[in-house]
């Protein structure tokens, strides 16, 4: 499974490939920094998202990273430039990880976080930003901004949907790391599993994804961020009855309830 690139001076902070599976994997790949984010990182994980949304082979997307640390959050050198920078400067540098990981939880494929080791910060976004997220028995987190005088800003709208207000109200203020058995109780993880068994439990997950259709995997997808903080109202039925009638039409959904059905009259008549 991917994620030993090595990290030097030559290598890119974002490494992206796509395997026989149709799994596109985007990883993190500053290992001698725990995969810490700068402009240069953030940048290539845009990229990177765009190219793998855009490419056919592609059915789902799994974010993994090189070395013990999954993210440290945000490069402290980065931060100490963005100082002395002026205050449009620094709005646009914000922005950039805004619209990046508003990429990364628009995306139509399915997404997975494959979580290793230590996550920080800018981390969290990332994996609240997925689908789905799986994490090492090892694995540890934190929401660290404020003891450095920040705020984890453009990461909290997708922190709060995932694990909600209450949970980040206490981990944002006190800062304290939290385990992976915590992540999964609280909702950031689905699922824990010892480190050994990570890689098996990554191609489970990206098994049960692949077999969905990519079209109501999509529409799916689309309907849970409209839905999502709205009252059940006559808009909301009428929306959902449309989405459903919408979906029994597609060819996709034609395609595989026949294909469904097919196989069920086999097994009644197996002559």
């Amino acid at each position: 499974m991917p994620g030993a690139a090595v990290d030097d001076e030559r290598s890119e902070p974002v490494v992206v490939t796509v395997d026989g599976e149709g799994t596109g994997w985007l990883i993190l790949n500053r290992p001698a920094v725990h995969n810490a984010f700068d402009d240069t990182m953030i940048a290539g994980i845009g990229e990177a998202l765009h190219r793998l949304a855009g490419d056919r082979r592609v059915r789902t997307v799994a974010i993994r990273a090189s070395g013990e640390s999954f993210s440290a959050g945000a490069d402290l050198n980065w931060m100490a430039r963005l100082a002395a920078a002026s205050q449009d400067d620094n709005v646009a540098d914000a922005l950039a990880l805004a619209r990046m990981l508003d990429t990364l939880d628009r995306m139509d494929k399915p997404t997975l976080a494959i979580v290793q080791g230590p996550a920080y910060g800018g981390g969290l976004g990332l994996i609240a930003a997925c689908d789905v997220a799986i994490a090492a028995d090892t694995a540890r987190f934190a929401l660290t901004e404020v003891r450095l005088g920040l705020i984890p800003a453009t990461i909290a709208p997708y922190v709060i949907a995932a694990i909600g207000a209450r949970q980040v109200r206490r981990y944002a203020l006190t800062a304290e790391p939290f385990d992976a058995a915590e992540a999964m109780r609280i909702g950031l993880v689905h699922r824990v599993v010892p480190a050994a068994d990570l890689d098996a439990a990554a191609r489970s997950v990206l098994a049960l994804l692949a077999a969905g259709a990519p079209g109501a995997q999509a529409a799916g997808k689309a309907l849970i961020r409209s839905l999502t903080g709205r009252p059940v109202d006559e808009a909301v039925m009428l929306e959902t009855a449309q989405g459903i009638a919408a979906a029994r039409a597609s060819a996709e959904a034609q395609d595989r309830i026949a294909a469904f059905l097919a196989r069920r009259r086999k097994q009644q008549d197996p002559r």
